[in-house]
């Protein structure tokens, strides 16, 4: 059965959106790459969310800074939270070593690699799926990734 993860990183006052967008995108093909090859993630999504917005998104076309972005890391896997953290900084330590210098806090778990234990306990303490009242995944399926690949 799969495990949520919803990592929402406040982003850090005075940043540009427009850098967050240039550095997912750059990145995008090594995210999609890494992601295939880590074979225990059901689905993953980078959004940008604008908490002074009624809906969240943020503001077409808006450009400039802005101190109320959060950059949200939403993922379904399979197995445990350290394996999958330690194989997401295996493979995609870089990218999130691009992404951390714009979030609060992020700085300190620079590079990731060398800091596993504070970037999973960063992770942890901004993760809304393992908060109440956030707990809970339904799942229409009980397979793995690999199961499920099996069978195609």
């Amino acid at each position: 059965m799969a495990n949520p993860l919803c990592l929402m990183m406040p982003v850090l006052p005075g940043t540009d959106p427009m850098n967050i967008a240039a550095t997912l995108q750059e990145y995008q093909p090594k995210i999609s790459e890494a992601l295939t090859g880590i074979g225990t993630v059901h689905f993953a999504r980078f959004t940008l969310l604008d908490r002074a917005q009624p809906n969240l998104l943020p503001k077409a076309g808006a450009t400039g800074p802005s101190d109320t972005l959060i950059i949200g890391v939403i993922t379904e896997y399979d197995g445990d939270f350290n394996s999958y953290i330690e194989d997401f900084v295996a493979r995609l330590g870089v990218v999130f070593d691009a992404l951390l210098q714009f979030v609060v806090g992020g700085k300190a778990v620079i590079p990731v690699a060398d800091h596993v234990s504070a970037f999973e306990a960063f992770i942890t303490a901004n993760d809304a799926a393992q908060h109440l009242p956030n707990t809970g995944l339904y799942s229409a399926y009980t397979q793995t990734v690999q199961q499920i690949l099996a069978l195609s």
